[in-house]
C-alpha cells in the first residue's frame, strides 16, 4: 500500500516537472508580453519591428553597454539580425585579458569611455565606463558612441538601422524592375533647331548611357525603354496620363515646316508609383517671348538616382528655400546678436540626422521632382508669378509644403540695432506681402495681419533689482493640452507647446469644400487670448489684456491641409520670367543655340499642353504663422522638448514617414496636469485634509460593526 502511494507521488512529481519544462519551451519559442504604460515606452514601436523584420543582408550590432535593448529588437528580427555583447570593464582596477581586448575593439570602432557618477556604499564616486554601440551592415558602419540615457534610444537605433538597411536592402527587395520610359516624338526633330533644341535627337542615347551606368550601382534593377509617340499613336493617351509636355505647331517658316505635334518627357515607374521628369522647360520671357531649353544632362544622373530613392521610399532629401530673404539654415553669422536671434542651426542639425537639407533657389533654378517636401521659412521678398508657379506646380505633383510664415517684418531702428525692451523706440512691424498669401487664399486659407496675445503665456522671472516676481509675455502663448489636436497619431503625445510672435489663421470653409480638401487644426490659443492689430507694440510694459471677455477667444494657430489642390494658374497663361531670371537663363545658352535667329520662326504659334497641372495629385500643406518656431531659442539641440518633437514630427508626416514620427513622440514625457477651477482645487485640498481621515474612521467603524455582529451571531448559535 505504501509503495503505491510513493509511486503515485513520483508520477505526480514527474508530471509536474514535464509540464514546467514544456511551459518554458513554449515561452522560449512563443514570445508574448504586455506593456501597461500609456505610451508603450518599454516596447519597440511598429516602425522598429518593420525595419528589423525586412533585413535582406546581415546586420550586426556590437554592444559596449547593455544586453537588454538589442534583445528586444532580435525578437522581431529575421535571420539576418545579430548582436554581440562585449564585457568592457572600467579601466580602474584589475581587468581580464578578454576585457582589455574588448576595450581595444571598442576604441577601433570609435567608442571611448566616458565619466559617469555612481553611488557605492553611501559614497558618490566617478568612474569611466563604455556606453555605446556599433552597427555593421556589409561594409558600412554606423555608431552611437555615447548612450547616457535610454530616452530616445529606440529612435536613434531604429533610424540608424533604417539608414543602413535602405542603402543596401531596398533594391534587393524589389519584386520587379524600375521602368524608365523616355517619351520623345521623332516629329520634333524638324522643329527642334528653331526652338534652340539642336541636341534633342541626342537625348535617347545619352539617357540610355546614364541608365546603363546607374544599373551597375543598383543591382540591375533599371529597365530603359524609348517610346516614340509619332510611330505609335496609342501612346498619346499614355502621355496625358503622365502629364508629359505635348507640343503642337501649325505650318511654320513659310511652309518649310509642316503642321505637327510631339511629346517629350521621362517617366520612372515602379508598382503604382510614377514620377515624371520634364526634359524640356518652357519659359515665357518678357519681350523675347517663349523660350525652350533641354534639362542639363550633367545633372541627369543625380536626378534619376534621387528619383529612384523616392520611388522605393528611401528619399532623404528635404528641400529648403534658400532665397527670398528666408532664415539662414546654414547657421548664424558672426555679425551680431540680431543674426544669433534668427539662427536655426538646431533645426538644421536635428533634421540632418534623417534628411539631407537641399538648398533651393527659385530665382535661378527649379524645385527638383525628387523632393517630397519643401520648407519655406520666413520669406521677406516678393515672389514673382513665375516663382509662385514653381511652388504651385510642385504641390500639384503630389508633394508637400511646410510654410513657416510671418505676417510682419520686424525692422529695428538703425540707431538701436538689437534693442527691444527698455528703449524709447522699439522695432517697427511692417506687414509682409510676399505673394504666397494669394496662393494660400486660393487653396482656402488666410493668414491674418495681427499677433495673438494670451493670458496663458510664458512668465518672465524678473531680477530682484527690478522688483522680482513674474512678468507675463503675452506674445508668447502657452498651448495647453486641451487646445492641441490629438486626432493625428503623431500628435497624441504632444501635450504642451510654446509659441512666439504668432498670427492667427483663418479658413475659407466654402472654398475648402469646393476644393474637396481635408483640414486638421493642430493648435489653438486659449479662451483668454486676443488679437493685437494695427499699431503693433510688443513691449510687455505697454500690453494690457482687454477688459471685456467678448474681445477674447480661442484662435487657430496651425493647420494641415490635405487633398487634391486646384492650381492657382489653371486656365491662365504661363507666367513670364523676370529680367533677372532671364539673364541667368541666357548665360546657360551656348553660342551654337543662339546661332538661329528668332525671326526665322514665330514660336508663339506652337501650342502646348501639360505645361500647367490644373489639379494636383494628393498633397499636403502645413501652415503656421510664426518663423520663431524654428529658431534656436525654441528648439533644443538634443531634440527632446515638445516643441522640437512637434516640428520634427511635422517634417516626417509631410515626407510620408508617419511611423517614424509616432515612434519619436511616444517617449515624450511632458505630461502637465489638467487645469482645474478654483472651486475644484479647494474641494480636492479639503478632501485630502479632512475627507480622507474621516473615511478611515468610517471604515474602522464599519469593520468593528461587522466583527461585533459576527460575534453576536456566534454567541447566539452556541446559546441554542
Amino acid at each position: 500500500m505504501g509503495g503505491k502511494i510513493l509511486s503515485g507521488k513520483y508520477i505526480k512529481f514527474f508530471t509536474y516537472l514535464t509540464v514546467i519544462v514544456l511551459i518554458n519551451a513554449v515561452g522560449i519559442t512563443l514570445f508574448a508580453r504586455i506593456d501597461l504604460t500609456e505610451n508603450k515606452i518599454y516596447s519597440i514601436s511598429k516602425a522598429s519591428q518593420k525595419v528589423v523584420s525586412t533585413l535582406s543582408e546581415p546586420l550586426t550590432i556590437n554592444v559596449f553597454f547593455t544586453k537588454n535593448l538589442p534583445e528586444e529588437y532580435s525578437i522581431y528580427a529575421n535571420q539576418y539580425f545579430n548582436y554581440h555583447f562585449y564585457d568592457v570593464s572600467p579601466e580602474e582596477g584589475d581587468i581580464s585579458k578578454k576585457a582589455r581586448e574588448n576595450q581595444e575593439l571598442a576604441k577601433n570602432y570609435g567608442i571611448f569611455p566616458i565619466q559617469i557618477q555612481v553611488v557605492e556604499k553611501d559614497e558618490i564616486k566617478f568612474k569611466r565606463a563604455y556606453m555605446g554601440l556599433v552597427l555593421i551592415h556589409g561594409d558600412i558602419i554606423e555608431k552611437i558612441p555615447t548612450i547616457t540615457s535610454i530616452e530616445g534610444l529606440e529612435y536613434s537605433l531604429t533610424t540608424a538601422i533604417q539608414k543602413l538597411n535602405n542603402k543596401i536592402s531596398a533594391l534587393l527587395n524589389l519584386q520587379e524592375k524600375i521602368h524608365v520610359k523616355l517619351f520623345l516624338s521623332s516629329s520634333m526633330e524638324i522643329v527642334a533647331p528653331y526652338m534652340r533644341l539642336k541636341k534633342l535627337s541626342q537625348l535617347p542615347g545619352k539617357i540610355e548611357n546614364i541608365i546603363q551606368k546607374l544599373n551597375a550601382k543598383n543591382y540591375g534593377k533599371l529597365e530603359f525603354e524609348h517610346l516614340d509617340p509619332t510611330k505609335d499613336e496609342s501612346l498619346e493617351g499614355v502621355s496625358k496620363k503622365y502629364n508629359l509636355l505635348n507640343l503642337k505647331w501649325p505650318a511654320l517658316s513659310k511652309g518649310k515646316i509642316q503642321p505637327g505635334k510631339g511629346v517629350s518627357g521621362l517617366v520612372m515607374e515602379y508598382g503604382n508609383k510614377a514620377i515624371t521628369i520634364q526634359l524640356i522647360r518652357v519659359i515665357k520671357l518678357p519681350l523675347i517671348g517663349t523660350h525652350y531649353e533641354i534639362v542639363d544632362m550633367n545633372n541627369m544622373e543625380e536626378i534619376i538616382n534621387k528619383n529612384i530613392e523616392s520611388l522605393i521610399d528611401i528619399n532623404e532629401d528635404l528641400g529648403y528655400l534658400a532665397d527670398h530673404g528666408t532664415l539662414n539654415a546654414a547657421g548664424a553669422s558672426p555679425r551680431g546678436s540680431a543674426d544669433q536671434q534668427n539662427a536655426i542651426t538646431n533645426f538644421r542639425t536635428l533634421v540632418s540626422q534623417n534628411y539631407t537639407l537641399k538648398n533651393i533657389t527659385l530665382k535661378d533654378g527649379t524645385i527638383p521632382d525628387s523632393l517630397n517636401c519643401l520648407v519655406i521659412a520666413r520669406p521677406t521678398e516678393t515672389f514673382s508669378d513665375y516663382e509662385l508657379f514653381q511652388i504651385d506646380q510642385f504641390l500639384m505633383r503630389g508633394k508637400s509644403l511646410a510654410l513657416f510664415m510671418d505676417a510682419f517684418n520686424e525692422v529695428m531702428p538703425t540707431n538701436q540695432q538689437g534693442a527691444m525692451f527698455g528703449s524709447n523706440q522699439g522695432p517697427q512691424f511692417v506687414p509682409l506681402n510676399t505673394g504666397l498669401g494669394k496662393l494660400l487664399e486660393h487653396y482656402g486659407m488666410r493668414m491674418k495681419k495681427s499677433f495673438v496675445m494670451d493670458e496663458n503665456c510664458y512668465k518672465q522671472i524678473l531680477p530682484k533689482q527690478f522688483g522680482g516676481g513674474e512678468k507675463p509675455i503675452y506674445f508668447a502663448p502657452l498651448i495647453k493640452n486641451k487646445h492641441i489636436n490629438h486626432d493625428l497619431e503623431f500628435m497624441r503625445n504632444i501635450k504642451g507647446l510654446i509659441t512666439v510672435k504668432i498670427s492667427p489663421l483663418e479658413l475659407n470653409k466654402k472654398r475648402i469644400t469646393e476644393n474637396g480638401l481635408k483640414t486638421h487644426r493642430l493648435l489653438a490659443s486659449s479662451n483668454k487670448s486676443w488679437e493685437m492689430k494695427g499699431q503693433i507694440n510688443l513691449n510687455p510694459m505697454f500690453i494690457q489684456p482687454p477688459q471685456s471677455s467678448e474681445d477674447r477667444q480661442s484662435l487657430p494657430l496651425a493647420y494641415i491641409l490635405e487633398g487634391e489642390f486646384p492650381s492657382y494658374f489653371a486656365g491662365k497663361p504661363l507666367p513670364e520670367k523676370t529680367s533677372v531670371e532671364k539673364e541667368s537663363e541666357s548665360k546657360k545658352e551656348s553660342p551654337e543655340e543662339k546661332s538661329i535667329e528668332e525671326s526665322e520662326i514665330d514660336l508663339s504659334k506652337i501650342e502646348g499642353e501639360g505645361e500647367v497641372l490644373s489639379r494636383g495629385k494628393p498633397g499636403k500643406i502645413f501652415v503656421i504663422a510664426s518663423s520663431e518656431m524654428l529658431k534656436d531659442n525654441i528648439l533644443d539641440k538634443v531634440g527632446r522638448n515638445p516643441n522640437t518633437m512637434f516640428i520634427l514630427n511635422i517634417i516626417d508626416f509631410l515626407n510620408n514617414r508617419d511611423d517614424i514620427a509616432i515612434m519619436r513622440s511616444k517617449e515624450q514625457r511632458f505630461n502637465p496636469l489638467n487645469d482645474a477651477a478654483a472651486g475644484t482645487k479647494a474641494f480636492v485640498k479639503s478632501f485630502n485634509i479632512v475627507g480622507l481621515p474621516v473615511l478611515v474612521v468610517l471604515c474602522g467603524f464599519l469593520v468593528w460593526f461587522q466583527r461585533h455582529s459576527r460575534m453576536k451571531r456566534i454567541k447566539m448559535i452556541f446559546q441554542k
